[in-house]
């Protein structure tokens, strides 16, 4: 890896008493060729929210530690990074929110990303995203979380070739500040991840190259121009054939064309009621709907409440498009 940082000394911190990161959760809405016989494979479209988050505050340390929600997972992130560059001094970190795991909402890249961040300011490393992303074993086949966390907003990333090492983002759009999103979760489930990714993507039959030809133009010319318009129905529908096309290739790893049953039969109802743009985020089991203003959404959530009441581990988050990047900010050392 061709980092780009340039301190002098990985052991002497850069002045700074703490750094702060907060970043938010995003969907991943679709792939758009999983085909690849263009030379390029997969390319997504996804969109930052509000929340849920993750923050953490991280201070120079003789070791490396970590406390609070997903404390394990940063750890092992910042062992990581440590190793590869052979950084001889600690960090402490302490979280205080942290985005839900294997849920389909890019919980690892963006904790990732701000542990990376993090100890790239607190120590002066330089170190830009792609480089952490790298480090950390991130952004095999989606930029999206890459693009989440820089800029916020929509983002549609240009899949990889045999040379891409972190997936480019090639377009990015702002998400209507009068649009809703409505998280659907089910506690009682996770997503395929980890080597049962690897696997189903290894196992899956080769997509149709027509499939991923339509996709594509209905990402060009259709999503990317609804969003530019605030035009919510044609979005949707380039995202309902994102949604059907993919969730019906990938069924035979997820059981289904969503991975949970319940948010599968939530969304059904959802289409019955007529919303407009619905489907699940990346391999779930999160499912997400999209309304046109807060009193629809605030409408739909109450009904769904209602109807949904008695139902375990199933939990609804309204929440908004994020279309700024992550928040970094730091404490200098005072000087005795």
């Amino acid at each position: 890896m061709s980092s780009g940082y340039t301190h002098p000394s990985l052991n002497t911190p850069s002045g700074l008493a703490s750094v702060h990161v907060k970043t938010s959760a995003r969907l991943h809405m679709g792939f758009f060729d999983l085909n690849g016989d263009l030379g390029r494979r997969f390319g997504s479209l996804g969109v930052s929210l509000d929340k849920p988050c993750t923050a953490l505050t991280a201070y120079p340390a003789a070791t490396i530690t970590a406390e609070g929600p997903g404390a394990k997972r940063a750890l092992k992130t910042a062992q990581r990074i440590a190793d590869a560059l052979n950084l001889q001094a600690g960090v402490r970190i302490v979280l205080s929110e942290a985005i839900p795991e294997h849920a389909g909402l890019g919980s690892g890249t963006q904790m990732s990303l701000a542990v990376g961040t993090a100890i790239s300011r607190l120590y002066g490393l330089n170190l830009s995203l792609r480089d952490i992303a790298i480090l950390t074993a991130r952004g095999a086949r989606s930029g999206i979380g890459l693009g989440t966390f820089a800029t916020g907003g929509v983002i549609v990333d240009g899949g990889r070739s045999s040379e891409t090492d972190v997936p480019p983002v090639i377009a990015h759009a702002d998400f209507p500040d009068q649009w809703r999103l409505l998280l659907i979760f089910d506690h009682g489930r996770t997503g395929v991840h980890g080597s049962q990714e690897v696997d189903a993507f290894r196992e899956l039959p080769q997509f149709p190259a027509q499939s991923a030809a339509e996709l594509c133009r209905y990402v060009l010319m259709q999503a990317l121009p609804a969003l530019a318009e605030h035009d919510l129905s044609a979005f949707g529908r380039a995202i309902r054939e994102l949604q059907e096309r993919t969730g019906d290739h990938f069924a035979p790893a997820q059981g289904g064309r969503y991975a949970s049953p319940r948010v599968a039969e939530i969304l059904d109802f959802l289409a019955g009621q007529g919303v407009p743009c619905l489907g699940q985020s990346s391999w779930g089991p999160t499912g997400f709907a999209v309304f046109a203003d807060v009193e629809d959404a605030e409408r739909m959530l109450e009904a769904l409440q209602s109807r949904y009441t008695d139902e375990q581990g199933i939990e609804f988050l309204l929440c908004k498009g994020g279309n700024a990047g992550a928040e970094i900010s730091v404490v200098q050392e005072l000087l005795a």
